[in-house]
């Protein structure tokens, strides 16, 4: 490890997770029910909460933040998540609202968003400007579980490898202001315009992790580790990684899905490190590569799978991955949850369904229509 000087080794613990336990968080859209538009309605809703632990604010009040507990499996995530969103339902008929899950919106406009009454997001907006305040989009982002500082990094290092797998599986903003992108993804593009977001930097130790983040504090390019917005990052904190790449997912079977990918990948690759098995890591400009492919054409991409070059569309790897991962599903309860990836190739990714659906009636309406319909069905049908 490189030598770190004293006055920037303030240590970072990381709160060791002996258990790859889960916590899930979905950022929802808030809408007009009558007009499909977004609608400010985070600060009425959590003055009617209280301090609600799994229902929380987020930069615009257009939007509401859908957290779970720590959970031991998935089936507990999907339970817990679908209990709070229930709790909006209860209340979406007094306030006038409707949501919606999908990494942008298709018609909405940024310069009409109000900025939620919050200090730190205030900060954040006048500190970054124009790309902060353009920041209209939603996400999914799972932790699990990991023991020790130095295995986070390393299985960060090697999930990198799967962010384009991640990011086609999820994607659900083929749309903004009008307009088709051409992307998957869209969300992830928008994203990558804050200082701190994207790709992670490839880091070789949990020290070196700790030696950037006091670098970059004492720098003043960030005030904490709540600044870091990597595609992946570790949460000492917590005792986490935190994946973050996904954009947010349309129904409640797709997070539940993705949470299992997720998992199973981190488990495996948690079981290697222990083993002292070296994990294959691609380079950086792979990664980079792979995730603009992944973020313009989702599952129809085309990955590069080894560091010499060798490719494979997605629709071929991601089910070969998935058959290498059936033994850690079956040790950790979620099986059933996994082989629903394959269902999102049957039924389309939401970036396919809503493109599918514009197509038949020409209006953004009618696309957000059919998001609120399967946001609300999966939550009523989960018990």
């Amino acid at each position: 490890m490189s030598h770190v000087p004293s006055d920037l080794a303030t240590k970072i613990p990381f709160n060791s997770s002996p258990k790859p336990t889960l916590g899930v968080e979905l950022e929802l859209q808030i809408q007009d029910p009558q007009t499909y538009n977004l609608k400010s309605g985070s600060v009425r809703l959590l003055d009617r909460l209280g301090d609600h632990p799994k229902i929380k604010q987020e930069l615009t009040q257009s939007t509401i933040e859908v957290i779970t507990g720590i959970c031991n499996n998935v089936a507990e995530t999907r339970i817990d998540l679908a209990a709070s969103i229930r709790e909006l339902y209860d209340l979406a008929d007094e306030f006038d609202l409707a949501f919606a899950s999908a990494g942008t919106h298709p018609f909405a406009q940024w310069r009409d968003q109000e900025i939620f009454p919050n200090e730190r997001y205030q900060h954040l907006v006048d500190r970054i400007q124009w790309p902060a305040r353009r920041l209209l989009i939603y996400g999914l982002h799972v932790h699990v579980g990991i023991s020790s500082g130095e295995k986070a990094i390393a299985i960060l290092n090697a999930l990198t490898t799967y962010i384009p797998h991640l990011l086609a599986l999820s994607s659900s903003s083929p749309f903004i202001d009008h307009e088709i992108t051409g992307l998957a993804s869209t969300r992830t593009k928008i994203f990558e315009g804050m200082p701190t977001a994207g790709l992670p930097f490839r880091l070789n130790s949990y020290g070196e992790f700790q030696q950037f983040m006091n670098t970059l504090v004492r720098a003043n390019a960030i005030e904490s580790i709540r600044d870091i917005w990597w595609d992946i990052r570790p949460h000492p904190g917590f005792g986490t990684l935190e994946i973050r790449i996904c954009d947010a997912p349309s129904t409640l079977r797709e997070v539940a899905a993705l949470t299992a990918f997720i998992q199973c990948l981190t488990v495996s690759m948690s079981e290697r490190y222990d083993a002292g098995v070296p994990m294959d890591v691609l380079h950086t400009w792979i990664v980079r590569e792979n995730k603009w492919r992944g973020a313009r054409h989702g599952l129809d991409a085309e990955v590069i799978i080894s560091n010499e070059g060798d490719q494979m569309p997605l629709r071929e790897h991601i089910p070969q991955v998935l058959e290498e991962l059936a033994p850690f599903a079956e040790k950790l309860g979620c099986a059933t949850e996994l082989a629903d990836v394959l269902r999102i190739f049957d039924t389309g990714a939401s970036y396919e369904r809503q493109l599918r659906r514009y197509e038949e009636t020409g209006r953004f309406e009618d696309v957000i229509a059919g998001l609120t319909e399967e946001l609300k069905t999966g939550v009523l049908e989960t018990a």
